[in-house]
């Protein structure tokens, strides 16, 4: 039996709008409703509509007769009585009530209702907590710990979020307790008469530089930061407070953060008892407020590497230094001596969430992260006093001490490990957190990504003792430090004394240097590890310059970030910047540093020169030999000597400074602030394209004379901001190019001629009087000079602009020189911030 063609079409029909995907809704714009449909009374569903004033949409899902139907939303939903109005259901109901007659319409409807938005709770799985044996209660029950805040340090045992804390207790129950271990907390004193601490102190290696007496009593109020370090560290396992991490480890006192202090006082506390000290604890340096850029002098230097080279019976001392405090005021820690030496495993903070606090400084010389306090907690510790406990200690000062805790616990696994072993444990077994942050990145090691926020992750005391257990010692180290690149004749030959350079143009200024294969041989060079860069930089407003390294496999290292504080005019007088980020990778091949401003008209600069140092371990362990310290002035003057060490006849100024407290810096909100995992640190690092080469390896790129500085304003005009702005500049340059020509009255309309519509005027064809022209395009130095023409042959190769304004007597103009004579003003704009201080003017405080 056919069916006849209309019932076939009209299930054809049917079966198509079932079929259709759902329409769009548009909740914002409309109302909807679902409208049951009895088609049975002959009252046709069109008719409904009609009716009622609605649309008719789509059939709701799969209900048969079921209707989804919408109307435009009124200005107002209330009536004039100011009660909430809907014109739909309002129709409805006065259909269904009217007694006078049978409404076939409303009996045609056995469903009206309009839809609402309801935002549905996802149930997702409750947080994962510990197994029952692995609660912080179990664990004292099992262990035998009585201490009665033991079950409030989340970062030891965390109940909440188990997989972040310091991961210890399996250590302890291997029977590692940190026996045998001594840490030195370099710091504002520690009290030795605390329960928690009393029978671990090792007064045999501690002393006071401050008020020079053998025990590091706090004497004064806020003297307690040493002291919770301290219990972080070696708080034994008693009925006082909480414990260590290391609790059967023992602490010196070295009290240097409680008044003025030398630096020959500063360089014999980092080596006090470093035989048998193992690891120093520092949480300071430089203030964390944005503007600094400081580092340690010579004496201190030389100490430090005295450390490394004979501590520990030649295995090194090992210094752990806090990254620092001051990420919100835009601080980095490559700004700091401290924490951007190859001699140093900088810490920073994760909160008890696992998640970056505000205050944690990044940069490229991070090596791992610890926790400490933030998201509504801290850390529980013990204080200064006989049973005194504290609570809300925290910052990155509080991060480097859980490291501390660790490195002492896997000292006592291997006592043979030497300061390299201990960052090579850390860059290959640190964990990594939060997978889904933007600002982890690839680098040259297998399975290893690295993050400017989080080193290369967090630190895990069960991993890394696993792995340092079986871990084979690493080669001795070696170096080589390459030629240095001067650019355009930059020189340094005193301090800040700058001359030369090649002007930081619009896109900045690229220098690439080339390593070769003969010359990584040559020495005895097998692992890469640190990378130094030493950059001479003039300008006039320091916060502005950016300063990026790219390696030849393509891997970046941004060096500085902008600092929006950071108003110094005295540059980068030879600052070393440190990266960990190219680890495990082949030199060999260009490497290309990049230096660029924000283009202020009011702050500019030139980059003078560079040069690099690589580090790592030896190809022929025998060749190896110890690195000695260069003397503060061979080793910021440009070009630096041939000589590479001092005359021993030469001497250091040396400097009292005056260390803040532990806690000066540290943000009151340190504890309660949540943290984030979605931020990069440096906007734009996703970025990794590598910058042109250049030709040679002493050559920079610039832009040609094709390009000239404004070669990417196309891609600038896709911004509206920069779009106006640059109309807004063009008007005012026609404005006061008017009033130029009209004021000189002397220049014939004949000598100038229209370019054709559409046709490109490069910068480099502008010349005196014509408009093409061969030379060489500069810097556009005053916007509103005269360009002029010189005579002599030597000039042909470059633009000279007129500095002088459009009154000044007619003549020859004066000239503006890339190398300016002695006397002549310097490029670089702007006053010395009253914050800032050189390397050597004392103004030293404590990262947290």
């Amino acid at each position: 039996m056919l069916l006849p063609w209309a019932l076939l079409l009209s299930l054809l029909a049917q079966h198509a709008v079932f079929a259709s995907p759902p329409t769009k809704r548009f909740y914002d714009s409309h109302h909807y409703y679902v409208l049951e449909h009895d088609p049975s009374t002959g009252v046709s569903l069109t008719d409904v509509a009609r009716v009622l004033g609605v649309q008719v949409v789509e059939q709701a899902g799969e209900l048969v007769n079921h209707w989804l139907v919408r109307v435009e939303k009124p200005e107002s939903d209330l009536s004039p009585r100011g009660e909430i109005f809907d014109r739909v259901l309002d129709t409805y109901n006065r259909l269904r009530s009217d007694k006078r007659r049978s409404n076939a319409v409303a009996s045609s409807v056995r469903y009206l209702a309009r839809q609402t938005l309801r935002q549905r709770a996802k149930r997702a799985p409750p947080p994962i907590g510990p197994p029952p044996e692995w609660t912080s209660q179990a664990v004292a029950d099992r262990l035998g710990i009585q201490d009665p805040l033991f079950t409030q340090q989340w970062h030891l045992v965390n109940d909440e979020q188990p997989e972040h804390c310091m991961n210890a207790t399996g250590v302890w129950e291997m029977g590692l307790t940190g026996k045998g271990i001594i840490s030195s907390l370099v710091d504002d004193g520690l009290d030795y008469t605390s329960e928690d601490l009393k029978d671990n102190f090792d007064a045999d290696d501690s002393y006071d530089f401050n008020d020079h007496e053998p025990l590091p009593t706090p004497k004064l109020s806020d003297d307690h930061h040493g002291t919770r370090c301290a219990g972080q560290v070696a708080a034994g396992k008693n009925n006082a407070c909480g414990v260590g991490l290391a609790y059967d480890s023992k602490v010196a006192g070295v009290r240097i953060l409680s008044g003025p202090i030398s630096d020959v006082d500063e360089a014999a506390s980092l080596n006090y008892g470093f035989q048998n000290v193992s690891i120093y604890s520092c949480s300071w340096g430089p203030p964390d407020n944005g503007k600094s850029m400081e580092g340690p002098g010579y004496l201190i230097k030389k100490a430090v590497v005295n450390g490394i080279s004979n501590g520990r019976a030649g295995k090194g001392s090992i210094y752990v230094f806090a990254s620092g405090n001051g990420a919100a005021h835009g601080d980095q820690c490559n700004f700091d001596g401290y924490t951007n030496s190859i001699y140093s495993v900088t810490v920073s903070a994760v909160d008890h969430k696992g998640l970056h606090p505000y205050y944690s400084e990044p940069c490229a010389a991070n090596m791992i992260v610890a926790y400490s306090s933030g998201s509504g907690k801290s850390i529980t510790t013990t204080d200064k006093g006989q049973n005194a406990c504290a609570s809300t200690h925290g910052g990155t000062s509080a991060a480097a001490p859980n490291a501390v805790g660790v490195f002492a616990l896997a000292l006592e696994a291997r006592p043979d490990l030497t300061w390299r072993d201990i960052q090579h444990l850390c860059v290959l077994n640190a964990r990594r957190i939060n997978e889904d942050d933007p600002d982890w990145e690839a680098t040259a090691l297998p399975d290893r990504s690295y993050s400017y926020k989080y080193g290369f992750g967090v630190l895990d005391a069960y991993r890394y003792i696993q792995a340092a257990i079986d871990w084979q010692l690493v080669k001795p180290q070696v170096w080589f430090h390459t030629k240095t690149i001067q650019l355009e004749g930059g020189v340094m030959p005193e301090f800040e004394e700058y001359s030369g350079g090649q002007f930081i143009g619009e896109g900045g200024v690229s220098s690439t240097m080339s390593i070769t294969q003969e010359m990584v041989t040559e020495n005895n060079l097998e692992k890469l590890e640190h990378i130094n860069v030493k950059v001479w930089i003039q300008h006039g407003k320091r916060g502005d310059v950016e300063v990026e390294l790219m390696s030849p496999t393509g891997i970046k290292s941004i060096l500085a970030g902008k600092r929006t504080g950071d108003n110094a005019n005295t540059g980068y007088p030879g600052w070393t910047f440190m990266s960990v980020k190219h680890w495990g990778e082949n030199p060999v091949g260009d490497w290309t540093i990049k230096v660029s401003d924000q283009s202020s008209a009011t702050h500019n600069g030139s980059f003078l020169g560079w040069n690099m140092v690589f580090w790592g371990s030896a190809i022929d362990p025998s060749k190896a030999t110890l690195y000695e310290v260069p003397h503060d002035d061979a080793d910021t003057v440009l070009p630096p000597p041939d000589a590479p060490h001092p005359s021993p006849t030469m001497s250091a100024a040396t400097s009292t400074k005056q260390y803040a407290k532990p806690t000066a810096h540290l943000p009151g909100d340190h504890g309660d602030a949540p943290g984030e995992n979605t931020n990069v640190t440096f906007p734009g690092q996703e970025d990794t394209t590598v910058p042109s080469a250049s030709p040679s390896p002493t050559s920079s790129s610039t832009p040609t004379a094709d390009e000239g500085w404004f070669s990417d304003m196309s891609n600038l005009l896709k911004s509206q901001a920069w779009f106006f702005g640059a109309v807004g500049a063009v008007a005012i340059f026609g404005i006061a190019a008017g009033i130029y020509f009209w004021r000189r009255r002397i220049l014939p309309l004949r000598n100038y001629s229209t370019l054709p519509e559409g046709d490109v005027l490069p910068m480099s064809s502008v010349r005196s009087g014509r408009l093409n022209g061969g030379g060489r395009t500069k810097e556009l130095y005053d916007a509103f000079g005269e360009v002029s023409e010189d005579d002599d042959d030597d000039a042909d190769e470059q633009t000279r602009l007129r500095v002088g304004y459009p009154d000044e007597p007619r003549g020859r103009p004066s000239q503006y020189r890339d190398d300016p004579e002695v006397g002549a003003p310097s490029r670089a704009g702007g006053a010395a911030s009253p914050d800032e201080g050189s390397p050597s003017d004392g103004s030293w405080e404590h990262a947290s």
